[in-house]
């Protein structure tokens, strides 16, 4: 492809490989800088013995991407915050229990939960030794208190808990997600127990913290409800913790979340309304640099005052380049300025790699340029507003060709009415936006016209009603498909040799499109084969009993959950969706379940058992039954002790210390995880169940 030919595009993917690589190798930072060291000098000498031959040679273009890749490498490592020695988790023990003094600032105010509201904290010092690092905090609600802000510094004593792995297979793993971010440990702490410290030292995102509680304060004093509150907060503010759940569902079934996110679709129309608006500054002398001084200021204050996430640093940080390009004149490619903001953002900030909104950023980017100008010239329109309509379209569906894959490998859902819901906001998101800016501004400077700020509120509460509407079509939402990332990268490799086949049809490309068939067919029989075996699973469910026995791609499970429960738990859900399943059914708790040449025993909360008629491998405690276990153990003499989430937690501490004492395996759901038997040797499945997912 053409655009692999550009130096910078070629260099970004070497970063990515480097990042990529010390994701997964996990390596050494002295050996990094090792690495790094000897690359470079290679890079050195390589460039000096190029100048004296005055011709080119492969060296200097290998150490170049060498070194390249070694600098990503290198980034990653020094953006791992337990790499460096005063970082917290140096100073606790594996198993620590005890309750520490921390002091620590608010870094970030995150969506609550039921019960706590939720912070990301830095970590200042621990038992008087200052230290570094980031926490979730957890702090129980309460309505009489206000909220943290960010910057403030707090003192409290607590434990670091650390954050536990999903309990059944197939789940949404939070740990995994914070650690990308540095996040290990967190603490839960009511909010009367913390001593709020006084400082003087801010942050910019303490002062962008502050900037957006006075504007949601001046306008609340307009009679903007709740959730249109919550939508310019969206829009403009890049906020999105207040949000009720109800509307953010809304916009993601009707294919419409994107436009919540603040990105490089908002972004691109604010610059478009500063260069229209900063335009007589060309006017004096020095006045195009000042205007483009003026835009890349305002860009970023305004990246800021989002929360610099992943997707508005991105798209102000194309914009930048974009900005800087147009206002010199000087022709630039899309490819060189996405690479160029690829580069720029993984030096400083590598984890944003692994960012979902960042990927599909991107992606949606890269897939407008490539794919759109192709599907627009499918059809020659004769009317203007019939071409503008044409290119919404077009642009919309080229994004969701970029996106679909890592959307399905995330979500598992897919709204087949993504193009009508941006068919209709779209058109009007610059109405929103630029109606939005002057809406904030005049109520900061107190002189916002009531009629304004009830139109306003209209055109937020008719764009969520259409949303809402939308969304209500079950029919158009495809939800729990089953998709692996070998599924994202044959679907990708797909659409580019699709691609190329259609601009230059030739041997070669033709060639390109049908060995990427012939993977996509050898992914299909792969996926097969990996899931052609059996395992019995004991779920973990809180209050209730839940046990699944799958067989390849056919599933039956076994449980007592009522109508309500039943129709909204997401655990079966998930193992479905990751499992493949297309052959589904449900059936009521048995007493005795057989798995292979294995026999499990469920004894309920009557406790009762026979022990004449055979002897089970494993014994399965459920509701609590009050029993002799050490009589049970005796009488059974099982190879295995389980207990499920439907027990009280003393039971279970009581079962597991007479199992440490009796030497004989105990597995508790609620603490090591669903207990999956899978179809092996003995010895492999008793492993396996116990290092439960």
């Amino acid at each position: 492809m053409k655009a692999l030919n550009f130096l910078i595009i070629k260099l970004t993917l070497c970063l990515i490989l480097g990042i990529a690589l010390s994701h997964v190798v996990r390596i050494d930072v002295k050996f990094s800088l090792c690495a790094f060291s000897v690359v470079f000098l290679g890079l050195l000498i390589g460039y000096f013995v190029a100048l004296r031959q005055f011709k080119k040679t492969i060296w200097f273009g290998l150490f170049a991407y060498l070194t390249t890749v070694s600098l990503g490498n290198l980034s990653y490592c020094f953006h791992q915050q337990q790499n460096f020695r005063n970082h917290y988790s140096h100073f606790i023990s594996e198993n620590n229990n005890n309750q520490e003094l921390l002091k620590f600032r608010i870094k970030e105010r995150l969506k609550p939960s039921r019960f706590h509201n939720k912070y990301i904290v830095q970590l200042i010092a621990k038992d008087n030794h200052y230290v570094i690092g980031k926490l979730l905090l957890n702090v129980e609600k309460d309505s009489t208190l206000p909220m943290f802000k960010v910057d403030d510094v707090m003192v409290g004593v607590s434990q670091l808990i650390k954050i536990n792995k999903p309990l059944n297979p197939n789940q949404f793993d939070y740990s995994a997600y914070l650690e990308k971010q540095s996040i290990f440990h967190q603490v839960f702490v009511q909010q009367t127990s913390l001593l709020r410290l006084q400082t003087k030292t801010n942050s910019l995102l303490g002062y962008a913290e502050k900037l957006r509680h006075r504007i949601n304060t001046k306008l609340k004093l307009y009679n903007f409800k709740s959730d249109e509150l919550a939508i310019i907060n969206a829009l403009l503010l890049g906020q999105r913790q207040d949000m009720s759940k109800d509307i953010y569902d809304n916009y993601v079934n009707a294919g419409a979340i994107h436009i919540l996110a603040v990105s490089g679709l908002h972004v691109g129309i604010i610059l478009m309304i500063l260069n229209f608006c900063l335009q007589p500054i060309e006017l004096i002398k020095y006045g195009k640099p000042i205007k483009v001084c003026l835009l890349l200021l305002i860009l970023w204050s305004f990246a800021i005052v989002a929360g610099l996430s992943a997707s508005v640093t991105r798209a102000v940080t194309m914009f930048s380049i974009v900005a800087i390009a147009l206002n010199w004149r000087r022709p630039t490619n899309i490819y060189n300025t996405l690479a160029i903001s690829v580069f720029i953002l993984l030096l400083f900030k590598p984890m944003f790699l692994f960012d979902v909104g960042f990927q599909m950023s991107y992606m949606a980017v890269l897939a407008i340029v490539t794919i759109q100008p192709i599907i627009y010239k499918l059809w020659r329109r004769k009317w203007r507003l019939f071409d503008y309509f044409w290119q919404i379209l077009t642009v919309t569906i080229a994004a969701q060709f970029g996106v679909i894959p890592i959307s399905l490998y995330y979500f598992h859902q897919f709204p087949g009415l993504f193009f009508v819901s941006n068919l209709i906001i779209i058109p009007f998101l610059g109405l929103i936006l630029g109606f939005g800016i002057l809406v904030i501004v005049l109520a900061l400077l107190n002189g916002l016209p009531e009629l304004i700020a009830n139109g306003y509120g209209k055109i937020i509460r008719l764009m969520n009603s259409i949303v809402s509407w939308l969304s209500e079509q079950d029919a158009f939402l495809f939800r729990h498909i089953s998709f692996d990332i070998e599924h994202v990268v044959v679907c990708y490799l797909l659409l580019v040799s699709s691609i190329v086949l259609f601009k230059k049809r030739s041997f070669h490309t033709l060639s390109f499109f049908l060995i990427s068939i012939l993977f996509a067919q050898g992914v299909w029989f792969y996926s097969k084969y990996k899931r052609a075996n059996s395992e019995f699973v004991i779920f973990h469910k809180s209050r209730y009993s839940l046990l699944g026995q799958r067989s390849n791609s056919k599933l039956r499970t076994f449980h007592n959950f009522d109508s309500m429960i039943s129709e909204s738990d997401q655990i079966i859900d998930k193992y479905r969706v990751g499992n493949f399943i297309t052959d589904f059914s449900e059936d009521s708790l048995q007493s005795v379940y057989r798995f292979r040449n294995k026999t499990f025993l469920i004894v309920d909360s009557l406790g009762v058992y026979n022990v004449k008629s055979f002897r089970p491998n494993y014994i399965i405690l459920r509701n609590s039954p009050r029993i002799n276990l050490e009589r049970l153990i005796d009488s059974l003499n099982p190879q295995l002790i389980i207990a499920d989430g439907s027990n009280y937690k003393s039971y279970v501490a009581r079962w597991e210390t007479t199992c440490v004492i009796r030497k004989l395996p105990f597995h508790h759901t609620g603490k090591k995880g669903a207990f999956i038997l899978k179809n092996k040797s003995y010895s492999d499945s008793l492993n396996s169940g116990l290092n439960a997912r």
